[in-house]
């Protein structure tokens, strides 16, 4: 009897008859099966390593067609990303720098001296055209020439604003101080001219009241009178302004506030 027990022990599990369980507790009764799952297992890692291999595969010929293509896209989608922020930090800086230099133009206009106007303006102009800085420097600098009575220099900064400023409004002031500077200077022909120029729409009443000017000292009467009525209509009626063309309109005969209201109802006429 034990040497059937023995041997009942020694033999492998899935020798075992049916009848009979496995000496150790913890045993399952299906012992039995206890290969077959490594079996499918095996084949299941085997399958998995194909399935593996065909993706690689795929992956492989996908990137041997498209891997330039998106490799060159990624370049340049970091590559602008990298630009645009190296212009802002250098637009960034060149502001910083810019306005330092206009400081530099006030200090030189609060000092007086021309010469160090003329050294500051330059340097703005050499290192600084493209900014806003140095429009608004050439403007001061024209002033201060001016002021000082030294006509050509102004005219010379004027005319810099005008054709380097950037900014249209900027450009629009510079041309009407111009031509008033010409208008002084009876340049008459050549501020009709520089009023011709590209202004912003918000000008147009002044740039009408100077072409008035022009052309009334030129003679042309019936002519200023149009353009002072075009000055005067386009004006707010809040503005100080309005009442100075409203002078000069009156100096020539012409009263503006009867002609800009509105007519009168018929009842109203009777009356």
């Amino acid at each position: 009897m034990g040497s059937a027990s023995a041997s009942i022990v020694s033999a492998p599990a899935w020798q075992l008859p049916p009848t009979i369980k496995p000496v150790h507790p913890a045993l399952p009764d299906n012992l039995v099966l206890f290969r077959k799952p490594l079996f499918k297992l095996t084949f299941m890692a085997q399958h998995l390593d194909l399935e593996e291999q065909e993706q690689l595969a795929e992956l492989k010929h996908f990137w041997k067609r498209f891997g330039n293509m998106i490799t060159w896209g990624l370049i340049v989608v970091f590559g602008t990303i990298a630009a645009w922020n190296g212009y802002q930090y250098w637009q960034g800086k060149q502001a910083t720098q810019a306005s330092s230099m206009y400081d530099e133009v006030d200090r030189a206009v609060q000092s007086g001296d021309i010469a160090r106007i003329d050294r500051s303006l330059a340097d703005m102009k050499d290192r600084f055209s493209g900014t806003v800085y140095a429009d608004q420097a050439g403007l001061l600098a024209a002033k201060a020439y001016y002021d000082k009575g030294n006509i050509e220099s102004a005219k010379a900064a004027l005319v810099w604003v005008t054709d380097k400023a950037k900014d249209n409004g900027y450009q629009s002031i510079a041309r009407l101080r111009l031509a008033g500077v010409l208008l002084e200077s009876k340049a008459y022909d050549e501020a009709l001219k520089t009023l011709s120029g590209n202004f912003d729409k918000d000008f147009a009443p002044l740039v009408s009241d100077r072409r008035g000017d022009v052309l009334l000292l030129q003679g042309k009467t019936a002519e200023a009178k149009v353009e002072y009525e075009k000055a005067y209509k386009g004006l707010d009626e809040r503005a100080e302004y309005r009442r100075l063309v409203e002078v000069k309109l009156n100096s020539l005969g012409v009263d503006p506030v009867a002609a800009v209201a509105p007519p009168a109802s018929p009842l109203e006429a009777k009356k």
